[in-house]
């Protein structure tokens, strides 16, 4: 098993715009007053485009699906909420909260991996779960530990209990439950994605420690980290508020390993943390401003992991 992958699909948006749908828990967007919608979208796909390109330049293989025009999808560039893959050729098709964001699901986005040479074994849908009102957004709500087999789970609305444990018995994976909170106008509510608290790169951890206010589940969660020999790298609230919590680990060329980040995470960050993180791997950033302030997600949830058998 490994946990980084040399290969991303991303969405490239057509349609960006704050969704508002996603609004109602999703605390980190902003409305853009002072833009027009077309700006907006605008400068969403030129931070995507540059993104992409630098994440090519290290050798990093991003197959690029373009969004439709025929759904009113505002949150397609997150795809790794709707869908994961996994090295069995199994994936996982998720129920989302957001109504409109149910139409991010595309049929030919798996066809495209397996033009792209992917082998897909199984699906397994979670998707009739929307009709109960019960949901699990993909690598938003799930962050695997894929070599030690572990997944951990912040609960909120977006991320139900029973439906998380299903996807561990399907995925054989061991559930790390907790909730993850964050200051709301003076008061604590759940943060809505456990990937905007928390990165699980080869060895180390970067995780808001603070937000999970119950010590025992806090204590869970440290204790399996340091189980698996992770160096945990701890954040504050304001650098969550800055995305220091939405990275991904990566392979680029030569098996070179990368975190990425958004420009902004990485400003956030002290110089001790930085030179923590750079004895694990190297950094590389890159603008999303536009996309974090309407979308309310950043570097991570723009990219879904490819971990598919090649045929």
């Amino acid at each position: 098993m490994q946990q980084t992958t040399n290969t991303i699909l991303m969405i490239r948006p057509t349609n960006f715009r704050m969704n508002e749908q996603t609004a109602v828990n999703n605390y980190y967007q902003k409305i853009l007053d002072n833009m027009l919608p077309e700006t907006v979208n605008i400068k969403a796909q030129k931070e995507f485009d540059d993104y992409v390109e630098k994440l090519r330049s290290i050798g990093v293989n991003v197959i690029v699906v373009n969004d439709t025009n025929e759904t009113d999808t505002p949150d397609s560039i997150f795809p790794n909420n709707w869908v994961s893959f996994h090295e069995n050729g199994n994936v996982g098709l998720y129920p989302m909260f957001a109504e409109n964001r149910r139409l991010e699901r595309r049929e030919d986005v798996l066809e495209t991996l397996e033009e792209n040479g992917f082998t897909i074994n199984n699906i397994f849908d979670y998707t009739s779960a929307e009709e109960e009102g019960i949901f699990l957004e993909g690598t938003g709500s799930l962050i695997l530990d894929r070599v030690n087999g572990k997944a951990y789970c912040a609960l909120s609305p977006r991320a139900d209990e029973d439906l998380f444990i299903e996807f561990c018995e399907d995925f054989e994976y061991t559930p790390v439950i907790f909730t993850s909170n964050q200051t709301v106008n003076g008061v604590r509510k759940a943060i809505y994605h456990t990937n905007v608290m928390m990165c699980l790169g080869e060895t180390f951890a970067v995780i808001c420690l603070s937000s999970i206010d119950d010590k025992k589940e806090r204590k869970n969660v440290i204790s399996h980290l340091k189980e698996d020999g992770k160096e945990i790298i701890d954040i504050t609230e304001a650098q969550v508020n800055n995305f220091a919590g939405n990275m991904l680990q990566v392979k680029g060329a030569n098996d070179v390993r990368y975190l990425i980040m958004s420009q902004a995470a990485y400003n956030s960050l002290t110089d001790k943390q930085v030179k923590t993180l750079e004895k694990h791997t190297k950094i590389l950033s890159s603008s999303l401003d536009t996309i974090e302030a309407c979308g309310g997600g950043s570097a991570r949830c723009m990219m879904a992991e490819v971990f598919l058998p090649k045929a």
